[in-house]
């Protein structure tokens, strides 16, 4: 009798391992529908365009809807998140940093994108019309100058840090005008049409970057600018979440988001631009240097009365 209870137990256990436990539907009932933030540096239309087959795929994936919402800047996603409004978001790593200041541990990492070569980062760049004079830092010096949004990794952050760190000063103190565009794109084209004589944004490599991105859509004239410097390798921008949204549901995004590129190569390359071969996982510890960078920031504007 105690051999045939044994078996009889083990078929039980096996009979229900293999029916998917309701508890991990319930998210669903929580969460009818799902909300990603997104902030680019590109124009509305072409943001939303862009990221439209990642809602649709993992609408499909999740088997609820999900929606895409556009913030006006890195700050107004994170307080998206901070609300409950927002639960999953695409964001550079530095306001990433600012998220992880406001929110703890109720936000995390969940993956990073590879590029095509296989790399995990990219660069922020101070770039200058392709017809100017100026061809390093110090020609700059005291010239108009833009950076794109106070929480980007590389439209701020780290070209700040640099001016702090390495040549002992401040932007204010350093050129002769300082503003802030408002985004990459906008960067860009107040340089192309002489607003400002250098502004700082993203690149990656030769092919692949916020110039090369806007040149392809015509936004700007191919070769009306040129790169005078270039910072060390920032660490992608992160997909995180809310780690208060349920298990399960933390657990299918992310099962979900790593498959992507492999179940949806054709709306991945739309939302990616054709510049990344897929996912690897990301961890808080990723970031240390883009926290201590923001910090030192922060501390620095404090002491200046900013």
């Amino acid at each position: 009798m105690l051999t045939l209870t044994r078996r009889g137990l083990a078929a039980a256990l096996v009979s229900l391992a293999l029916v998917p436990p309701l508890f991990a539907q319930e998210w669903k009932t929580e969460y009818p529908e799902l909300t990603i933030g997104i902030s680019s540096g590109e124009n509305e239309t072409d943001a939303i365009a862009r990221t439209q087959p990642y809602a649709d795929y993992l609408s499909r994936e999740l088997g609820v809807p999900v929606n895409i919402v556009r913030g006006t800047d890195y700050a107004a996603v994170i307080e998206a998140m901070r609300s409950g409004h927002v639960q999953f978001a695409s964001v550079g790593p530095a306001a990433y940093a600012l998220a992880r200041k406001v929110m703890g541990e109720d936000i995390a990492p969940v993956a990073v994108t590879l590029d095509q070569d296989g790399n995990l980062g990219y660069y922020s760049v101070i770039a200058v019309r392709a017809d100017s004079p100026y061809q390093s830092l110090e020609d700059i010096k005291g010239k108009s100058f833009a950076f794109a949004d106070p929480n980007s990794a590389s439209g701020y952050a780290v070209p700040s840090y640099y001016l702090s760190t390495e040549l002992k000063t401040s932007a204010d103190d350093y050129f002769g005008e300082v503003a802030f565009s408002g985004g990459h794109e906008q960067s860009v084209m107040a340089l192309v049409n002489g607003t400002f004589e250098a502004v700082a944004t993203h690149w990656r490599n030769e092919t692949a970057g916020n110039i090369q991105t806007m040149e392809k859509k015509g936004l700007i004239p191919a070769g009306s600018t040129r790169i005078i410097w270039k910072s060390p390798v920032i660490p992608n921008t992160p997909v995180m979440m809310l780690t208060t949204l349920p298990q399960e549901l933390q657990d299918a995004f992310k099962t979900a988001l790593m498959a992507f590129p492999e179940k949806d190569p054709e709306g991945f390359a739309i939302y990616s631009n054709g510049t990344s071969s897929g996912y690897v996982e990301a961890k808080h510890e990723d970031y240390l240097d883009l926290v201590a960078i923001t910090e030192f920031n922060a501390e620095e504007r404090r002491k200046n009365g900013n």
